[in-house]
């Protein structure tokens, strides 16, 4: 093993460009971590935030003047390089996929133990490497605080990003009934992804429709919520992923009126950030295994050009993840 690597650090808040390509010392993991060798990392919304410090609100977590931690990425598939003395569930050389808190744009990073899965032989570590964040959005938002159940009727608003593709197929697995809303370019994907329904924002709009739904996963959040609440059946439920941000203050005015709301009506909104959980992606791992599950890529980029994926993740037009490929071929669009 080499003592240097390379990994994509940043020293201070800031847009992508500011991401560079640097040699660290290899990092050394714990008694209940496991080293991975990376080959694949995917690019998340929280990714961005962290890095631009934006809504000012993280940087009370993330470091009032500088970010605490200087690598980017959470989302991560490789294989085990080496494991702490009290690690007894790999082995070195098994490939496993998981989350970390930080630190994934790298050819080496510590992950505990808890935090990583093995990856199905037949999944590739690009599709692997999605199954963190966006995943467990999907998931939660639906199950969890959607209470989704087999029959429901489910209006998914952002279904062609990361999260809105996962959201289509665990939707559709669950049993509901799926209509998703997006743009022309993505009709063709969310049918494919098994959408029963879809709405192409451009020529229709769902406000204005008289079907009405169980409930409603937001994740574009570009409509109002009296928009949602006039979707939603006497008793429905409003999940909302994504929403307008404030540069200071994010998403909380936009969750005070949610709350608001649902104290008003029957029908609940509810705001939620997702929680890493190792049984949720073992489920998610199983919905992979019985092909319930497939990944959607749009661009892959090699390590050195982290910024470029970065800078494509906040353009907010991806169709499906974005991933950082550190060992492997790439297909980067321009």
């Amino acid at each position: 093993m080499r003592d240097i690597v390379k990994a994509i650090t940043y020293e201070t808040y800031g847009p992508p460009d500011i991401l560079r390509l640097r040699d660290i010392d290899t990092p050394v993991p714990g008694d209940g971590d496991v080293l991975v060798s990376v080959h694949s990392a995917s690019v998340n919304k929280a990714d961005w935030h962290r890095v631009t410090g934006t809504p000012y609100l993280v940087r009370l977590v993330g470091g009032l003047r500088r970010p605490k931690r200087n690598i980017p990425g959470t989302d991560v598939a490789g294989s085990v390089e080496a494991v702490g003395k009290n690690v007894q569930d790999f082995l070195l050389g098994d490939e496993v996929f998981g989350w970390h808190s930080g630190g994934c744009f790298a050819e080496f990073v510590c992950v505990p133990c808890d935090q990583l899965v093995p990856k199905p032989s037949h999944i590739g570590f690009d599709e692997a490497s999605t199954m963190g964040v966006a995943a467990f959005t999907a998931l939660q938002g639906l199950r969890d605080k959607g209470k989704i159940q087999p029959g429901h009727t489910v209006l998914i608003n952002g279904a062609s990003g990361g999260v809105g593709t996962f959201a289509v197929q665990i939707a559709k697995s669950l049993g509901a009934h799926v209509t998703a809303v997006c743009s022309p370019d993505n009709l063709e994907n969310a049918h494919l992804m098994g959408a029963d329904e879809v709405i192409d924002y451009t020529r229709e709009d769902f406000v204005q429709s008289r079907q009405r739904y169980d409930l409603l996963l937001d994740i574009a959040g570009n409509r109002s919520l009296s928009d949602c609440r006039r979707v939603l059946k006497e008793a429905g439920k409003c999940v909302l992923v994504g929403g307008p941000v404030g540069l200071w203050l994010g998403p909380l005015p936009h969750m005070m009126k949610a709350l608001l709301l649902s104290i008003l009506s029957r029908k609940k909104f509810i705001q939620f950030i997702a929680q890493e959980s190792k049984e949720d992606l073992l489920f998610l791992s199983q919905l992979l295994e019985r092909g319930e599950l497939a990944p959607v890529i749009d661009r892959r980029y090699p390590l050195k050009d982290a910024a470029k994926a970065l800078a494509y993740q906040g353009e907010g037009h991806a169709k499906g993840k974005i991933v950082v490929t550190v060992r492997g071929r790439t297909d980067a669009k321009s």
